[in-house]
């Protein structure tokens, strides 16, 4: 897997950081996996994050979690990088068959392989680097969220969703953009005062309700630092079992669809952010075991 191009011009980088947050998980939901991340960091992985993180962030990383998709109009090779499409009712991701660039046919160019493109550039943190690292951090953050959006493992046939039309309640929208965005923000104005307290929410299902499970979700196979195929694979099967199912063309998504999907969603979000700190801890730490 050849590494992704750097992008080396300074001036259009930095107003690319500056750019307020893209409305396209959604918004939201890159931001609750980056709270949910950053509060579960190591000392050596919190003072890295801090370091590489723009001025403008004041060290919280939800604020730059969406920077990634600000970059998909102006540097259109960085899209295919969001998603990891698979055959239709595939519902598992191989790396061989669907880490592919659909528009170029290029292989290698998929969210799977972008986490594991960036985690290998992060591990070069405090050496003399060619790579942009503050770039690196915030591209794996938004990929380690898109990687848990069932859609964004979608079916290669609709993109994942996009060309399904349906209605949300009484809008109409599409299914990829249900997924990202209308089941959280459903969610956050019915029971919520705002995301913050959604946040909490989810931070205490992971340690009570999940807790005997986080282990597992932090854990990759063969001690490797990220593992993003695993991550996939599952979001191919929510994507069957929980996306698709009874959202065809012209469905009207309602109370029966968003009671029993939210809890998904809610489950996605909190293993993206646990495993989001989990691989930078890992990175950062074998960083500073490394320089000693």
């Amino acid at each position: 897997m050849g590494c992704y191009r750097v992008v080396e011009v300074v001036a259009i980088v930095s107003f690319l950081l500056f750019l307020p947050k893209s409305h396209a998980w959604g918004e939201d939901g890159h931001a609750i996996v980056c709270k949910i991340a950053q509060a579960r960091l190591s000392s050596p992985a919190a003072a890295a994050v801090k370091k590489l993180l723009p001025k403008s962030a004041n060290n919280d990383l939800a604020s730059k979690c969406s920077w990634a998709d600000s970059l998909r109009v102006v540097f259109p090779w960085s899209s295919a990088l969001h998603f990891a499409d698979t055959p239709d009712n595939a519902c598992n991701y191989k790396d061989t068959r669907d880490c592919v660039d659909l528009k170029t046919g290029i292989k290698g160019r998929c969210v799977v392989s972008a986490i594991t493109n960036y985690t290998n550039q992060l591990l070069q943190y405090g050496t003399k680097t060619k790579y942009n690292l503050t770039q690196s951090l915030l591209f794996i953050s938004h990929f380690m969220g898109d990687v848990h959006q069932p859609l964004h493992c979608g079916f290669a046939s609709d993109r994942g969703g996009n060309d399904i039309n349906v209605h949300w309640y009484r809008r109409k929208q599409n299914l990829h953009h249900v997924w990202d965005a209308n089941i959280i923000e459903t969610e956050i104005e019915r029971f919520y005062d705002d995301i913050d307290d959604f946040v909490d929410a989810i931070q205490k299902n992971i340690t009570k309700a999940w807790a005997d499970e986080v282990e597992e979700w932090e854990n990759c196979r063969n001690d490797d630092v990220s593992c993003p195929a695993i991550y996939a694979s599952e979001s191919a099967e929510d994507a069957c079992a929980w996306a698709y199912e009874g959202a065809s063309e012209g469905s009207v998504l309602d109370d029966e669809y968003f009671f029993s999907r939210f809890p998904i969603v809610n489950l996605r979000l909190a293993q993206g952010g646990v495993r989001l700190a989990a691989t930078l801890n890992r990175i950062f730490e074998t960083v500073s075991a490394m320089s000693m």
